[in-house]
């Protein structure tokens, strides 16, 4: 028998402010770190509701003796946070974007992106190397990275270094540098380093000219792929580049797309799926589209002049060390 609707009112607030979103994470410290300031932000928009963090470890935090680029692994970092949201063990994730594979499974959809930090890398020196720079560290010298898109550029523009490659979690990395004597420097994002409150191991922060970021900053790392992006003017301006693994060689280009954007123009929540939750403040949908359009078109010029060639001979060799 259904209930009157005037009782049924209070009822269902209560179940409402009783409400737990889970939400699943990965088990490291910057990643709790991250998940917590996501959470902090739910709960102002959504003071009614609770939240319970669930943390776990993933295949690319287990495999540690090996490269990110040599595991096979498309989802290193998120497999196991899909297959808890596919059981409903949690109602949503938080990843850092350079985590998520290419294409996401079936049914699955970033809700949302928050604002972007510092997108460059940042180099973190042995303490006896204090005070240098990548270009002033003597010959041979090791710099630590897990990255395939850092060393090829990094090794394009200072040929006098090694890069090595350096696993585990930020804590692990930065011992692995102070307490080991095998590499002079690492090379880390700078978001990730802001947030753990560590800015002050920051010992050179790496501009375009030295090294683009990955699309989706803070990272992505098994592709030696960049971009950079900058806005002038009314105009957007994106940078991508290609590299071989030793940075021998490179094809970079260059596009740009009108994105004027009117004041004081906000959109609300996207019903398009590629766009779920998401809220632009002062970016319309023309210019959201124009954006997307302008990364399309310019990786589709670079694929023409040849940078599949070199990203195939890369992944070879890759897979044969």
């Amino acid at each position: 028998m259904a209930a009157p609707s005037h009782t049924a009112a209070p009822a269902e607030e209560k179940n409402l402010e009783m409400r737990v979103i889970r939400v699943g994470t990965r088990k490291s410290q910057l990643a709790r770190i991250q998940t917590d300031s996501v959470v902090a932000m739910l709960k102002t928009l959504n003071p009614g509701l609770q939240f319970e963090i669930i943390a776990m470890s993933t295949t690319g935090d287990k495999i540690l003796d090996t490269a990110l680029s040599k595991i096979g692994e498309k989802s290193l970092f998120t497999k196991e946070l899909e297959h808890a949201l596919e059981r409903n063990e949690v109602d949503l994730v938080v990843h850092s974007l350079k985590d998520l594979p290419t294409v996401l499974p079936p049914g699955f959809t970033i809700g949302a992106v928050c604002k972007r930090e510092n997108p460059y890398d940042a180099v973190v020196f042995h303490p006896k190397f204090v005070g240098k720079t990548l270009e002033t560290l003597p010959e041979k010298s090791v710099v630590g990275t897990s990255s395939l898109r850092r060393a090829a550029q990094l090794q394009r523009k200072f040929p006098h270094l090694q890069f090595k490659s350096i696993r585990g979690n930020l804590n692990t990395r930065l011992q692995k540098l102070d307490e080991l004597q095998e590499f002079s420097a690492i090379i880390l994002a700078a978001a990730g380093l802001q947030r753990m409150g560590w800015q002050n191991r920051v010992g050179q922060i790496l501009h375009p000219e030295d090294c683009m970021y990955a699309v989706g900053q803070e990272g992505g790392c098994s592709v030696p792929v960049a971009v950079h992006t900058a806005i002038k003017d009314g105009q957007l301006y994106l940078t991508g580049g290609v590299w071989s693994l030793d940075g021998s060689e490179s094809m970079q280009e260059t596009m740009q797309a009108t994105i004027a954007v009117p004041a004081q123009h906000e959109d609300g929540p996207e019903d398009d799926p590629q766009l779920v939750g998401i809220t632009a403040q002062n970016i319309p949908r023309v210019a959201q589209l124009a954006a997307e359009n302008l990364g399309t078109s310019l990786a589709n010029l670079l694929l023409n002049k040849g940078a599949k060639s070199i990203l195939d001979v890369a992944r070879q060799l890759n897979d044969a060390h």
